[in-house]
Parts: C-alpha cells; sequence; structure tokens
C-alpha cells in the first residue's frame, strides 16, 4: 500500500446497480479531495463490472444474503457471511482506511461489521425512504446515516441522521440537447418524452408505452430505454420512436434532449431526475414484485409537488396518455417546485461529513 499519510477510503455496497452508482458518483470528488479509495465488494456481483472502468483497487469477498423468508441457502448463507467477515477483516488490516462509506447491500455488512471491530469509522447512506435489511444491520455502530427523504429522518437515530440526497454522476448534467436527438434521428422539434422502462418488472410499463404510440407520436418524440432483451423488432422502424436495451455514454444527451420523462421508482432514478429538473411520472413496482419501497419513493416525491404517480396496477393506455399531456401541459410548476429543493449538492455534502467523520 502507498504512504500512510494518505487519506485512505474504502466504499463498499453491491448487489444490485442502485447500491453501486452512487459510490460511482463519490469517485471523482473523493479523488479531487485527495482520497485514495478502494472498493470492497462481492466476487462477481455487478459492484465489480462498474467499477472496472474507474481504475480504483477492487477486492472481492464472500457473500450470502439475508432472507426473511424460507429458502434452502438461509442454512449455508450464513457461513458465506461468516468467510466474507473474516476476509473483510483481513482486507481493512492490510488497506488500513480512515473511513469506509457504505451504500447498503448484502456485501456491505461484512465490511461494515469488520470495521467496527476494528474500530474504523463508516458512514451509512440509505437511498430508500425505508431502510433495507442490510442497512439496518449496519446502522448501530455507524457514525452517520445519509439518506434521501424527509420521512426517513424519523425512523432513524436524530444524533446520526442526515438528509444529504444522493449522490448524481457529474457527467449526466453535461448532456448534449442536439446530440441526443442526432443520436435518436429525430429531425424534428417536437417535445420529447423519454421512457426509462428498465428491466425487472418493466414489462407492463413497455407494453402500455408502444399500446400507446399512436396517441403519442403526434405530439412527441418517444425515446424507450426499455430493458435487455425486450426490444420490440416490430417497432424499429416507426418514426419518431426510438428504442435502446441500454444506453450508457449517450445517457447524458437523452437526458439533455428530454423535456419530460416516464420511469421507475427507484431511489437513485428518481433523485437524477430531481437533480436534472426533469418533470417525471413515476410508475413505481408493486409490492408483489418489490417490498414496497419504490411506492414509498413514489408517494414522497408527489407530495413534493416533483412528481405525478400512476400505480403500476392501474396503468392503462388512457391514464398513461393522460397523464403525460397533464404532465407536459404543467411541467413549468414541476420545474419550479424541483428547483427549490435543497438536495441537489448531495455530493459535496457528503463528501464534507466524510472529512469531518475521519477527523
Amino acid at each position: 500500500m502507498s504512504d500512510t499519510a494518505t487519506k485512505r477510503i474504502v466504499l463498499t455496497g453491491g448487489g444490485s446497480a442502485g447500491h453501486v452508482t452512487p459510490n460511482i458518483a463519490l469517485i471523482p470528488a473523493l479523488k479531487e479531495a485527495g482520497f485514495e479509495i478502494f472498493y470492497i465488494g462481492s466476487y462477481t456481483g455487478i459492484e465489480k463490472k462498474l467499477i472496472e472502468d474507474f481504475h480504483i483497487p477492487y477486492f472481492g469477498i464472500s457473500t450470502g444474503k439475508l432472507r426473511r423468508y424460507f429458502d434452502p441457502k438461509n442454512f449455508t448463507d450464513p457461513f458465506r457471511v461468516l468467510k466474507g467477515f473474516s476476509e473483510a477483516v483481513s482486507l481493512l488490516r492490510r488497506i488500513h482506511p480512515d473511513i469506509i462509506f457504505s451504500k447498503g447491500g448484502f456485501v456491505s455488512v461484512p465490511v461494515v461489521r469488520a470495521a467496527g471491530l476494528l474500530k474504523i469509522p463508516y458512514i451509512v447512506h440509505e437511498s430508500d425512504m425505508t431502510p433495507g435489511l442490510a442497512n439496518k444491520l449496519s446502522m448501530a455502530g455507524a457514525r452517520k446515516i445519509c439518506c434521501n427523504f424527509p420521512e426517513t429522518m424519523r425512523v432513524l437515530p436524530a444524533d446520526k441522521a442526515i438528509l444529504t440526497g444522493t449522490p448524481i454522476r457529474e457527467e449526466l448534467s453535461q448532456g448534449s440537447k442536439q446530440a441526443g436527438r442526432d443520436f435518436c434521428g429525430f429531425t424534428d422539434d417536437k417535445p420529447v418524452l423519454m421512457v426509462i422502462g428498465g428491466s425487472l418488472g418493466a414489462q407492463s410499463v413497455n407494453e402500455t408505452v408502444r399500446y400507446a404510440l399512436p396517441r403519442l407520436l403526434p405530439n412527441f418524440n418517444v425515446v424507450h430505454i426499455c430493458g435487455k432483451e425486450k426490444m420490440d423488432n416490430l417497432k424499429l422502424s416507426v418514426p419518431g420512436y426510438k428504442q435502446f436495451e441500454y444506453v450508457k455514454n449517450e445517457l447524458k444527451d437523452l437526458f439533455a434532449m428530454a423535456d419530460i420523462v416516464v420511469s421507475r421508482a427507484g431511489a437513485n432514478s428518481i433523485c437524477e431526475l430531481l437533480a436534472l429538473k426533469k418533470p417525471n411520472i413515476l410508475i413505481p413496482l408493486s409490492t408483489k414484485s418489490s417490498r414496497g419501497d419504490q411506492m414509498l419513493n413514489a408517494r414522497s416525491f408527489e407530495q413534493q409537488g416533483f412528481s405525478l404517480v400512476i400505480d403500476n396496477d392501474e396503468l392503462d393506455e388512457d391514464i398513461l396518455v393522460e397523464t403525460i399531456e397533464d404532465l407536459y401541459e404543467n411541467r413549468e410548476k414541476f420545474l419550479e417546485n424541483m428547483s427549490k429543493s435543497s438536495l441537489h449538492s448531495a455530493t459535496d455534502k457528503i463528501i464534507q461529513i466524510i472529512e469531518e467523520e475521519m477527523k
């Protein structure tokens, strides 16, 4: 390892992109602040692939899921967690970090527990309105707990909770509207509706948008990020409608181009919409497909005047089209509410908290 005078931080979190992208958003600011950065995730999780592009040391540990329901893996995963804890202790002794920032997911639990044993301070970030199980298991020893929603403050220890928002990747705000139009082949000046269907559980959104195209395309160009293997090959040549399974480098340009957005209600996604000031319709995953966190996230944004919400179980073509027209007609009101939000500088706030707790 390098000179011990260097400020060192370990980032941890994984299992889904939502437990990784806020850590990724912090990396440039941490480097600018003089930190040497290390990442601890699982051996083969999505976090390993996402972190590769940033050329920081990555260490994998054994991990197991902590389930509240019966599964045969419940008998073996505790041993994987114990192994991960032992591996995390060994890694932290080698790295000797000044502080740890945990974004959650089950891989983070052995890491923060090892940090507690070694007396290394750590900070937890909770994106959803209600803390997930992994973060619940991590909070007792945390110095601070950062969160996204005012409602979350009520269920967190008052001396630890800080309303910060979520770090947003800086490059998302640096897109070009014209580059987005060129990428999609949109040549007229109609407003652009962006649909982020995602992958898990988004088929209902994808299908409803496609049913509604004859009513939407006279007034909007539609760019649709529909998820892996969810393209509709019959609609590849429909004028004014452009589909993508996934977009990486050009995403910033699509956001710059979009006038309004239809999205699921994952915490990171909606915080990006808030930071970019994109009037939006949220269609949260129902409790049949999730623990209900997206529904809570969406209702909070609705109450704060940032979003309109459609219940997934009530989604149909008529409701979708009417809500899109309502949102576009009243978009200035949503832009005004978003501009008043204090949750736009989460990265700066979190870097400041890290520096303070490290001392």
